[in-house]
């Protein structure tokens, strides 16, 4: 079977598939006969809302993930009573050793995280769109040095390097943005890779040749020809480099290097839990199954996504 990149690089079938309707109304009435992408959108709407309105969530609830309730403590720093101390006052129960709810402590974990995962999609995109264009339309040395570049950054072991960069910068720097930098600064090769291949495919076409000899600018091609006809393949690969992110967010907070606390995150709740998970295995269970469920979702959004903007796709999965 296919890779998507291979699949989506490759302009010479999709050439000469017949022609079918496009628009946004036939866009969604494919993706509404994908019933798992309308899942995974659904969930996907929610965890953005969830992630907006956190503070005024976490309020009506009556929940605050800084506030300790030691009493609700063992001696041993567990929580009382069954599933990690689940009652009404804290539905999901208290984290352990400081009764912090943990319900509260999800919620505005999903603020850090999505917004770390989306700010780290959008760097990466844009850096991967600059170079991916440029390289495949002007060619020559330039696109030799973009290539080169790639290649060079990919063979960098990421987690390595981002644990590294992580620990040198300073503790009084704010978090959230420098995640966001060294997430996405390392996340653009595959991707411009992929553009740089498509690229190189449509500055031949019959109508860039034409615009050409009409005397049209070699800006306007690219902004105007070229970069239209990449929109599919980028909105495709944003959709679904999103949980990317979010899980290497997870992977730096749970090793220490993340998000610093008091902050909530799910990657550093999931890196707290795994010490308690001998007793209290309902703290790692419930920061795991969010960061799980909406990885999840991003993906088969992403993939019945591209399903509905590829026109060799059948109308039915």
């Amino acid at each position: 079977m296919p890779s998507l990149a291979q699949d989506l690089s490759a302009p010479d079938a999709a050439d000469e598939a017949p022609a079918r309707p496009t628009g946004w109304r036939y866009l969604a009435r494919r993706l509404a006969a994908d019933h798992w992408a309308l899942t995974g959108g659904a969930v996907v709407i929610l965890t953005c809302l969830v992630a907006l309105l956190a503070p005024i969530l976490t309020r009506a609830l009556g929940v605050d993930p800084y506030s300790y309730h030691l009493d609700l403590l063992d001696p041993s720093g567990v929580p009382r009573g069954p599933l990690g101390g689940v009652s009404t006052a804290h539905p999901l129960g208290v984290e352990p050793q400081t009764g912090r709810d943990l319900l509260a402590i999800v919620i505005e974990g999903t603020r850090t995280s999505l917004s770390i995962g989306l700010g780290a999609t959008a760097l990466s995109m844009a850096v991967a769109i600059v170079l991916g264009l440029s390289a495949g339309y002007l060619g020559g040395w330039w696109d030799a040095l973009v290539s080169r570049l790639t290649d060079i950054t990919l063979g960098f072991p990421h987690l390595v390097l981002m644990i590294a960069i992580s620990a040198i910068i300073p503790a009084t720097a704010p978090r959230v943005p420098v995640m966001i930098l060294i997430i996405g600064l390392l996340g653009w090769p595959s991707t411009a890779r992929v553009l740089r291949s498509r690229t190189l495919a449509i500055r031949n076409r019959t109508f860039v040749q034409a615009s050409r000899a009409m005397g049209a600018g070699e800006l306007r091609i690219l902004t105007t020809q070229v970069l239209p006809n990449l929109v599919a393949t980028i909105i495709v690969f944003t959709t679904i480099s999103i949980p990317g992110r979010i899980t290497a967010e997870a992977a730096l907070s749970f090793l220490g290097v993340g998000v610093a606390p008091p902050t909530p995150s799910w990657g550093r709740t999931i890196g707290s839990a795994i010490t308690w998970v001998a007793t209290d295995p309902w703290y790692l269970l419930v920061p795991g199954m969010a960061l799980f469920l909406v990885t999840l979702a991003f993906n088969l959004f992403g993939d019945g996504l591209r399903d509905a903007l590829d026109p060799r796709t059948g109308e039915h999965r």
